[in-house]
């Protein structure tokens, strides 16, 4: 799983699009642009996101947008995204809302630039952690954490209530991170409010947005307090993570987990280990990357389950009979939910829960045969507008069907359509510990529960650098366990026997 490290491509800091695209003015950008403001004209601060992907909608698979004398441009057609995809040409770029949260994350795997060199250490260090081996060790681990949320939605259920559905997510993704990761309990579902670290973390991810919203040169005075808070939620994250470690130096050892392999194993061709500093900013990284995008990507997805009801009975018959009545799944079952999957990916093609990534031009090129780059010019590459593009995903794009993932759908689909991980050497490298555990959860609460929505509800989603639907509530209603029902099938008047 090594990869070749990657070269510097060019000074680090943010570029705008003039110095690095000659052909600019060929891109077409938002009406009624604003002297010195830009792009401002009705545009919602706390959206940005959202307002690109409708900028998309009228401007097409390549458009820019200034703001505050800084000008951007945004990828979202197939055929540039794939040509994105060329590792040979193109690579990660670290700008926007990442290069916002280096502060706190600094050179770990997802803020690194290309030429730092701890990326790839850490990268060939901890990629054995996320072996097939080691995910089936974490298995376990994932089943009793999801055992606390279900017992949390079994009181729910009993007394009527309905459950806070991304609330609930983010408490297990932390936990099963936590404790997978670095043997540590939060005591998420214990507490009536959000765990500390989490408030903090949210805190980081909302300034990292907001800064990209003020002019740089007025960040300091128009921010002033939520920097004073930032700093504040940074010295929390930190201080967790070194009590974190301190603690796990202090009895030895953690059976192998993600902290082990950061604090005991050398490269295994170099013999480099990670400095201390480097070790927390892992652990953070982790911690928050590892939880935020899949505790999402759940939310997405009990959403759509509980909207489709056709899907979510699709879903749980196979559950059903995949794992019987066996009182909890093996690590070999999850994977065979597939139509489950599907779901899962079709939640992620429409609301991908890091919804872009940016790419840089290694040497001067041009982008799908059309738009000339220099070295080290950069785009934003649209997630959401990626997934839905028509001449991929078809006119009914903005329609939820599993079943577009299905075998054939997906081989016939060109390649680099479906980013929600990222792409290149630099995707995420726990992607397969995210969809096993959101697979398995899924699959538990559909076993377990009817998904009821609120009528009224009408998804909104927030963002934080990550994407979350906002205010979704589920009322949960247990089922009927399969061992009762099948009984129940096979003997349906009493005394006729089987």
């Amino acid at each position: 799983m090594t990869e070749a490290p990657i070269r510097a491509v060019g000074p680090k800091g943010f570029r705008s699009a003039e110095l690095g695209w000659p052909e600019l003015e060929r891109i077409p950008h938002p009406p009624r642009r604003v002297p010195l403001l830009g792009d401002v004209v009705g545009v919602n601060r706390r959206t940005p996101l959202q307002d690109s992907l409708r900028y998309a909608r009228q401007l097409g698979p390549v458009f820019r947008r200034k703001a505050f004398g800084k000008e951007f441009v945004f990828v979202w057609g197939a055929r540039e995204a794939a040509d994105f995809a060329d590792e040979s040409r193109f690579a990660k770029h670290v700008g926007l809302g990442i290069a916002n949260l280096r502060p706190v994350a600094g050179d770990g795997l997802f803020t690194a630039y290309n030429h730092e060199p701890n990326w790839q250490l850490a990268h060939d260090v901890l990629a054995p952690g996320f072996s097939r081996e080691a995910m089936a060790g974490y298995h376990p681990m994932m089943l009793d954490v999801a055992r606390r949320l279900t017992e949390h939605w079994d009181r729910a259920a009993e007394t009527g209530h309905s459950v806070d559905v991304p609330g609930d997510m983010t408490k297990l993704t932390l936990e099963t991170i936590a404790r997978t990761g670095f043997g540590h309990d939060f005591g998420s579902f214990e507490r009536s409010r959000p765990h500390p670290f989490v408030t903090a973390m949210i805190g980081t991810l909302t300034y990292a947005q907001r800064l990209n919203t003020v002019p740089f040169p007025l960040a300091p005075l128009l921010l002033r307090s939520a920097s004073r808070r930032n700093a504040a939620d940074i010295a929390h994250l930190n201080r967790t993570v070194d009590e974190l470690v301190r603690a796990r130096r202090a009895t030895g050892g953690g059976d192998g987990d993600l902290l082990d392999r950061m604090l005991e194993t050398a490269h295994p061709e170099t013999g480099e280990r990670l400095a201390p500093e480097n070790v927390r900013r892992q652990v953070i990284t982790f911690l928050v990357a590892g939880h935020e995008t899949t505790s999402g990507a759940l939310s997405f997805a009990l959403h759509y389950l509980s909207r489709h009801p056709e899907a979510a009975a699709r879903a749980r018959a196979e559950v059903d009979r995949v794992w019987g009545d066996t009182a909890e799944p093996a690590y070999e079952q999850v994977a065979r939910l597939r139509y489950l999957r599907r779901v899962l990916d079709e939640s992620l093609r429409l609301w991908p829960t890091a919804p872009a990534f940016a790419r840089e031009a290694r040497e001067d090129t041009v982008l799908a045969g059309e738009h000339p780059m220099r070295r080290g010019a950069w785009a934003l590459v649209l997630t959401p507008m990626l997934h839905r593009d028509p001449e991929v995903w078809g006119p009914d794009a903005e329609r939820f069907d599993p079943d577009r993932f299905d075998a054939g759908a997906v081989r016939s689909r060109a390649p680099h359509t479906f980013k929600p991980f990222g792409t290149g050497a630099r995707a995420c490298i726990g992607r397969q510990f995210a969809l096993h555990e959101a697979t398995l959860v899924l699959g538990l609460l559909l076993r377990r529960y009817e998904l009821r929505p609120d009528p009224a509800y009408r998804l909104r989603v927030t963002e934080r650098l990550t994407l979350m639907p906002e205010g979704l509530r589920l009322h949960p209603e247990r089922r009927t366990p399969v061992r009762e029902a099948a009984s129940e099938l096979r003997c349906p008047v009493p005394g006729a026997g089987d």
